[in-house]
């Protein structure tokens, strides 16, 4: 299954854009959460799915997969400037499907507040919301991910990236280019700035009202966010949204590499009722 590939120049700089498939359904990481080392490639399990039948787009931010890692400040609202900017070059319109991992989460809700014409639905991959930060350990979270910089540096972030850690609908070749691309971009520069920016992020999603639009919301058990209560957030969260739903996976973060299937499922039925 191959992408289309399009990069979007942006002052010397490369962002990638890559798509497949008919309708519409855009997919994005935090995307991972923070850090994925090849967005394009840790989703396949998902999009594998969906393709006949849907549009998959995955916007690499800068210093994510095949795209540039950049020395500048790396704020939410630069963060989704550049991927709607990235679309529109890349002739992508919308409203969209925003499905986004981890820390993505946070910026999909910025998306559905500042351009609410924009976002049909958002679907969440074990999304982030604002409260999983309240208690966040800033500072802890820092050391780390300055350590596993220094590993990258010494090359020693590989050994991590073996096939047992890696989506099981990779071929041996996107797994060797998986590897690849951990062992030269993990938690880069762009990752760590804007992990330094969720802080102001989450102060700027509360001042606004929340997203009242249809959001599904797959669930992780958990245990690998760092965040006690974390279903509970997710279910709080939806209380007061018009059509929303919570679905527990009893799983591991990455919901989209351990239970694509009854995601796909799901999400098509979901997908059908708008």
């Amino acid at each position: 299954m191959d992408f289309t590939n399009g990069q979007v120049s942006n002052n010397l700089t490369l962002l990638e854009v890559f798509f497949l498939g008919q309708s519409l359904f855009k997919s994005y990481r935090k995307l991972s959460g923070s850090g994925t080392a090849a967005p394009v490639l840790d989703f396949k399990s998902l999009y594998s799915l969906l393709s006949s039948d849907y549009k998959i787009v995955v916007i690499e931010k800068f210093g994510y997969g095949f795209s540039d890692v950049v020395d500048r400040e790396r704020s939410f609202e630069t963060i989704l400037r550049q991927d709607r900017e990235a679309l529109t070059k890349a002739g992508i319109e919308g409203p969209y499907i925003l499905c986004p991992h981890s820390m993505s989460g946070i910026e999909a809700i910025m998306w559905a507040q500042n351009y609410p014409d924009e976002v049909e639905a958002i679907v969440g991959l074990d999304m982030a919301l604002p409260r999983a930060y309240d208690h966040w350990d800033w500072d802890s979270t820092i050391k780390k991910e300055r350590l596993a910089a220094f590993a990258r540096e010494l090359g020693i972030v590989r050994l991590f990236y073996s096939d047992s850690q890696l989506p099981e609908k990779l071929t041996d070749k996107e797994k060797k280019i998986y590897r690849a691309l951990a062992a030269s971009k993990a938690v880069n520069t762009c990752i760590i700035n804007e992990g330094l920016a969720i802080s102001d992020a989450v102060t700027e999603i509360d001042r606004k009202p929340k997203p009242d639009i249809p959001m599904l919301m797959f669930v992780s058990d958990g245990h690998e966010t760092g965040v006690e209560n974390w279903i509970d957030i997710q279910r709080d969260y939806i209380s007061d949204i018009t059509n929303a739903e919570v679905i527990e996976l009893d799983c591991g973060h990455y919901v989209h590499n351990f239970r694509q299937d009854i995601i796909a499922e799901k999400l098509v039925e979901f997908i059908k009722s708008l």
